[in-house]
């Protein structure tokens, strides 16, 4: 047997809120979008790199409030990328760890806490 990649699912409550967080502000692409019908929830793919989520609109495919940690290979880019956009509601930097990765921690506008870290040599 053999694990594949994970996809996590996020709860989003507004669709402006969360284009402007994570496409505009965090640079992800739009793989696919779908509603059941006009003016129906939305549930989307989004895409950077080799990271992949998908953004619900839906109450019962997930709570809001999740964290996750995403590997990056440059997180110094990252952080000083993200603070050349000017993003009013955040601001974020990188910390050193105790357990010897570079974190930086954000939050979306709906409570779920994506930390982005520089991979830990074992």
């Amino acid at each position: 047997m053999h694990l594949c990649k994970v996809t996590p699912i996020l709860r989003v409550f507004d669709e402006v809120k969360t284009r402007e967080f994570y496409l505009d502000f965090l640079g992800f692409s739009v793989d696919w979008e779908h509603r059941f019908d006009d003016g129906l929830p939305l549930y989307m793919q989004i895409s950077k790199g080799d990271c992949v989520l998908h953004l619900s609109e839906h109450h019962g495919d997930c709570c809001p409030g999740a964290a996750m940690r995403i590997e990056t290979d440059n997180i110094d880019a990252f952080s000083q990328e993200l603070n050349d956009k000017i993003y009013q509601n955040a601001r974020p930097g990188v910390q050193e760890m105790p357990w010897g990765s570079r974190d930086m921690a954000i939050a979306d506008p709906f409570g779920n806490r994506l930390v982005f870290t520089n991979a830990i040599s074992v």
